[in-house]
């Protein structure tokens, strides 16, 4: 039995049909009920993933990639279907939510290591280990409200590499920090799939898709397009890309 398996699940979200711009508008539409539409973003979408394979995943803006991720992580529930994950699961996608400001980094590190599963003792014995990863050390007790971004995101996936469970969900991982850090990243990866990790990627970038996974998928317009080689789905992506006309929503 596959570790992960998606079943038909499809996605629409609800949104305001109706811009108000002016005041105006604001005024006299709340005389009016408010509009929405139905933006389907993931259409009937099935695959399955074996224990320790990496699946890699690519598509344009909008196809509905980071939707995906969302549900196999139990963030969003789909509107029909399922998916059903058979082990615990790491999420690497929007880090930084849930991260306190006003701490500084060794705080921080506490706080979202024990939310991702570490084991408060655990977490401590780790913060050395995870500042170094990230190349923070100098600025452990640094307030978050003073880090830039660079700096944020490199911290964030340093806590979620170390408190790595059976199931990795990433969301470019790959494409975050200088070349130093995404070689740390590259190696710390290797690491958990060669003890057994199961890994799905999203990802644009080339070289992790052929370098990191066995099999790919293509999203379009909510839909597998393709499943295939990460060498077929990568140039059916390179060539989607080169079209003309807007991206898929």
């Amino acid at each position: 039995m596959a570790l992960i398996e998606v079943c038909g699940v499809s996605k629409s979200f609800r949104i305001p049909s109706v811009r108000r711009d002016t005041v105006r508008q604001q005024l006299f539409g709340l005389l009016r009920p408010r509009r929405f539409e139905t933006l389907s973003v993931l259409r009937d979408v099935s695959f399955k993933v074996e224990r320790g394979e990496t699946i890699g995943i690519m598509g344009r803006n909008g196809s509905g990639k980071s939707t995906l991720l969302k549900i196999l992580c139990g963030i969003y529930r789909p509107d029909h279907g399922t998916a059903a994950v058979g082990a615990p699961v790491t999420p690497i996608l929007e880090l930084g939510i849930g991260w306190n400001a006003e701490l500084d980094a060794i705080d921080n590190i506490l706080l979202i290591g024990t939310v991702m599963g570490l084991p408060l003792r655990e977490a401590e014995d780790s913060v050395d280990e995870i500042l170094a990863f990230a190349g923070l050390e100098r600025f452990a007790r640094l307030e978050l409200k003073h880090y830039s971004s660079g700096m944020a995101a490199r911290l964030a996936y340093s806590v979620a590499f170390k408190a790595a469970r059976e199931v990795l969900v990433l969301d470019e991982i790959f494409a975050v920090g200088d070349i130093g850090f995404r070689m740390r990243c590259e190696e710390r990866y290797r690491q958990l799939a060669a003890a057994g990790c199961t890994v799905v990627l999203v990802t644009h970038e080339p070289r992790a898709i052929l370098g990191f996974c066995q099999r790919a998928l293509l999203l379009e317009e909510g839909r597998i397009a393709l499943r295939d080689t990460p060498q077929k789905v990568l140039d059916a992506y390179v060539q989607l890309t080169c079209q003309s006309g807007p991206a898929a929503r």
